[in-house]
């Protein structure tokens, strides 16, 4: 859609702009704390099964190893990373991806290739768009890494409850997308990431 093409990328010209200041200094401090690299890239699976690597502010300590996914309270998360990752300033390195075609500002968030193959017929509808910065499942789940924390097997309840959840949520945008939609998980996302105590989550 040519107009939401165009809004992604005055946003995202914007939101840099505006967030300069802010990315140097969560730049240096990554790098005062744990060293270069400072910038975390990883294979996601986009628009059309095409793969590419998102771009976040690392927030692990280097050489960490280990699964893709984070847990509450992982040890491999850096001092400074809790910091990024709490206010969700580890994300705004996206909006470059975003200038490149990779993602747009809203829509359903990319996945690593590994469970885009468990649930691989789903995803044929799901990535008939572009993946997202934010979308729905990213309010609904501001504290999945608390949700996984508690479960005696994280990834078995992200394979075969939160992944499946979040589908449904990318499905329902999907469906109801619409310029207006965007702008309201925007203005949802922000607040949940200004107040997250605040519940947002619908029944």
């Amino acid at each position: 859609m040519l107009l939401k093409r165009c809004v992604d990328l005055a946003l995202s010209i914007v939101i840099l702009l505006l967030v300069s200041p802010v990315l140097m200094v969560a730049a240096l401090a990554v790098w005062l704390d744990s060293g270069l690299p400072v910038f975390f890239r990883q294979e996601r699976v986009g628009l059309r099964f095409s793969h590419f690597h998102i771009l976040k502010f690392r927030t692990m300590r280097v050489q960490s190893g280990g699964p893709s996914l984070t847990v509450g309270g992982d040890s491999r998360i850096s001092n400074v990373g809790r910091i990024l990752r709490f206010t969700k300033i580890d994300e705004f390195p996206q909006f470059w991806n975003v200038l490149r075609g990779e993602m747009s500002v809203v829509g359903p968030r990319p996945e690593v290739p590994e469970y885009v193959e468990l649930y691989k017929e789903r995803y044929r509808s799901i990535l008939a768009v572009r993946p997202g910065i934010t979308d729905l499942a990213s309010i609904y789940f501001r504290d999945e890494e608390a949700i996984l924390a508690r479960s005696r097997d994280p990834l078995s309840e992200y394979r075969e409850r939160i992944l499946p959840a979040k589908l449904d949520l990318a499905d329902k945008y999907i469906r109801e997308r619409s310029v207006v939609g965007d702008f309201a998980i925007i203005v949802r996302t922000a607040i949940a990431t200004l107040f997250p105590d605040a519940s947002l989550r619908q029944n």
